[in-house]
């Protein structure tokens, strides 16, 4: 039953008080900074509600507290050489896994697919860091097994044979249920999952109804799947079209309350359309393990710097959001309907057309779009001291194109799929920051 409360007690959080994927701690692992946190099997604390009679402030200002950030990265694993998908995931994950933290390198459903989360963090620089060091465990890993990390929403080229899904209970549960939906996910699909620490449920979930007609934008800008199984889609996020066939995916409905959300949840759950509640799969959710909005709607990508460009802009936005629902604003109410037409625009156009503004009803370029959603969230960027880092990133992810964009490029050079895997690879396991943006990041 979809029910909570039911079974075993949620993990609590403990540590850095708003926070996002916490872990255990573990010798060198970057979870041993003060911004780290640790799982225990405690009840989940009491949600903090602000003080009785503390003053409303329509933005974060200055001295606010500042949100954690973490981020999920999905990787395919590919062959060198010839780029095809192979099932190596389970392999190394293995030999991955005695580098980092439990729960910090995790399976997929399908073993062609690796997944990471970083730690909670504060500071850009600090999650650069994290992410940039993830990247190297497990492409460190791959290169044992004789194959290679790639961050691309979608498989390029086919696996050479037809691949089963991991063989975890719960992954054989939903391919019983779903059947050709989920067998149709071939190989997997590979996202970026932000969250942003906001501990009262309550509050998460007005800070959701105020993500909606943003979160297009977001998509549009970390596009990063044109090709699949071998094919120009034409699309710039074929990773939608695919995700989207799952029952639960799309915008998020409006919810005036945590208990109007866990009701409806709970209700698909005992439909059957889901699973369980792990299955929620709106754009944006409130995670089932820990305190946070979780925004699942960006393709992997092998641009550091569109990372750390997109969790910040998420950050920003939510830190923005909070405060007005703190001020007692409430979220426009965007019909659903229009929100789903602006995140297909998106999927087709990612940054180089045009995208559907569901505030003003109409169409207009991709990049004024994405400079009003740095105007919306700028109280939150100020605040976290991130305003100059996301200018600057924003400007060399606009410079240097889109993903999609740059893998159409490195098609066309020679006309060979495989370099465009190639390219993939090398940008995935690219340590340093491109165009000195960590330098940007900490000022």
């Amino acid at each position: 039953m979809g029910r909570r409360g039911g079974g075993a007690a949620p993990p609590a959080w403990r540590g850095g008080g708003t926070g996002t994927l916490p872990f255990p701690e573990r010798g060198a692992d970057p979870a041993d900074r003060a911004d780290g946190a640790a799982l225990t099997t405690a009840p989940r604390p009491a949600p903090r509600r602000p003080a009785p009679g503390r003053a409303s402030r329509p933005s974060p200002g200055r001295g606010a507290p500042v949100p954690t950030v973490g981020v999920e990265e999905e990787f395919l694993l590919v062959v060198p050489g010839a780029g095809r998908a192979v099932p190596y995931g389970p392999e190394v994950i293995g030999r991955a896994a005695g580098r980092f933290a439990p729960g910090r390198i995790q399976a997929e459903l399908f073993p062609t697919q690796v997944e990471t989360a970083s730690v909670p963090c504060t500071a850009l620089p600090d999650l650069r860091a994290d992410l940039a060091r993830l990247r190297r465990g497990i492409a460190a890993a791959a290169r044992e097994e004789g194959c290679l990390p790639v961050a691309c929403g979608t498989a390029v080229l086919a696996a050479a044979a037809e691949v089963d899904v991991t063989d975890d209970p719960r992954y054989r549960r939903m391919v019983h249920r779903f059947g050709p939906i989920a067998r149709g996910q071939a190989e997997g699909v590979c996202g970026l999952h932000v969250h942003v620490g906001i501990e009262d449920r309550d509050e998460a979930v007005q800070v959701g109804n105020g993500l909606r007609p943003w979160l297009p934008v977001l998509e549009a800008l970390a596009a990063n799947s044109p090709f699949r199984h071998g094919l120009d889609a034409g699309y710039a996020s074929t990773r939608a079209l695919v995700w989207g066939r799952w029952p639960g995916t799309g915008p998020a409905p409006l919810f005036a309350s945590a208990k109007a959300y866990d009701d409806l949840v709970d209700a698909l759950v005992d439909s059957g359309m889901l699973l369980d509640r792990r299955m929620v799969y709106w754009h944006a959710r409130l995670s089932e393990r820990y305190p946070t909005v979780e925004v699942r709607v960006a393709d992997s990508n092998d641009d550091l710097d569109t990372v750390v460009l997109v969790a910040a802009l998420v950050r920003g936005l939510c830190a923005t959001l909070l405060a007005e629902v703190r001020a007692g604003r409430t979220a426009p109410a965007v019909p659903g309907e229009l929100l789903r037409a602006a995140h297909w625009r998106a999927a087709r156009d990612g940054l180089a057309g045009l995208g559907l503004d569901p505030l003003a009803c109409r169409l207009r370029p991709a990049g004024d779009l994405l400079e009003d959603l740095v105007r919306r969230a700028r109280p939150g960027l100020e605040a976290a001291g991130d305003h100059r880092a996301v200018a600057a990133l924003l400007a060399g992810v606009l410079r240097r194109g889109g993903g999609a964009v740059r893998q159409r490029a490195a098609f066309d050079r020679r006309g060979d799929l495989r370099d465009v895997v190639r390219a993939l690879a090398e940008s995935t396991d690219a340590a340093e920051p491109a165009d000195g943006a960590e330098t940007a990041a900490g000022g």
